[in-house]
């Protein structure tokens, strides 16, 4: 099969080199300004293309690994879009977040041009996608998932099969609100414990032994206690869009949201103080009070 992917940003990047390494496919990917250097994608025989539509005329299976809804939608239906040279039969394959109402729509737009859609978001971070070890959360028709299993398969873990389409990033939703809700909640604690003068060593270590316990505190941690963020290279921005796509999700489905909308206010407050592309675990210091630390 030929692979194209669309995106090759910190998660992006890792999934290219292990289509390519892994999985030993022909790759192509979208030359963009928002790319992460693609040097190592080239010298394993990747090749860069101007326009969406260019890499639809050449794949089988499209990989989406872009921002969000807008962005998804401007590469489907857009001008040099993906539906402006689809082959017949190609799977795309979206393993952004976004909205399930928009993934509902490119699927269809996709299907009427004779292709195929599921959604595939991703858990875990860019260190298990350069790993080759994400888990997929896939909504769609279970034999467009079979069709593109063996690409799927060089750049994870787990790969499970979650419903009809739009399961995948409903699920995807729901799993970043809890996980960034409970990362919000541990930087408020953790500023309110460093304000406090508590030794972060030993605040870590109380959490870890009872109810803290979570892989939010394994990844908030480093930056707890040393300062180190890069074990979640996550902007602050992205988790606002992440809450704020699940707050739309709520209102759409009349579910109740006090708490996410508590969430985002919290995240918002600190994208609006200028910190939106400073990572997720530097809540820890931007929830301090002010003043000298």
């Amino acid at each position: 099969m030929q692979v194209g992917i669309i995106g090759v940003g910190l998660m992006g990047h890792g999934i290219a080199r292990n289509v390519l390494k892994r999985g030993g496919f022909a790759l192509r990917f979208l030359d963009h300004p928002g790319n992460q250097p693609v040097k190592e994608l080239a010298t394993l025989g990747a090749l860069g293309c101007a326009t969406p539509a260019d890499i639809a005329a050449e794949c089988d299976v499209i990989i989406l690994c872009v921002t969000g809804s807008p962005q998804v939608e401007a590469i489907v239906t857009g001008e040099n879009g993906l539906l402006s040279g689809l082959r017949p039969g190609s799977v795309i394959v979206d393993c952004s977040t976004a909205l399930p109402d928009s993934t509902l729509r490119m699927g269809a737009a996709i299907h009427a041009a004779g292709g195929h859609y599921i959604d595939a978001p991703m858990t875990r971070t860019a260190k298990h996608a350069h790993e080759g070890t994400l888990n997929l959360l896939v909504g769609g028709d279970p034999a467009d998932l079979e069709k593109v299993r063996p690409v799927l398969a060089s750049f994870t873990d787990s790969i499970e099969h979650v419903g009809a389409l739009g399961h995948g990033h409903r699920l995807k939703l729901l799993h970043n609100y809890v996980s960034i809700g409970f990362m919000t909640l541990l930087a408020e604690a953790a500023a309110q414990a460093a304000d406090a003068e508590i030794d972060p060593q030993v605040f870590v270590d109380v959490l870890a032994n009872g109810g803290g316990a979570s892989a939010a505190l394994d990844r908030l941690a480093p930056y707890i206690t040393k300062g180190d963020r890069e074990g979640l290279p996550f902007f602050i921005s992205n988790a606002q869009k992440d809450i704020d796509y699940y707050r739309a999700m709520a209102t759409a489905a009349g579910a109740q949201k006090p708490v996410a909308d508590s969430v985002s206010d919290a995240i918002s407050g600190a994208v609006q103080a200028g910190h939106g592309q400073d990572y997720v675990p530097e809540l820890v210091t931007i929830f301090r009070k002010p003043g000298p630390q």
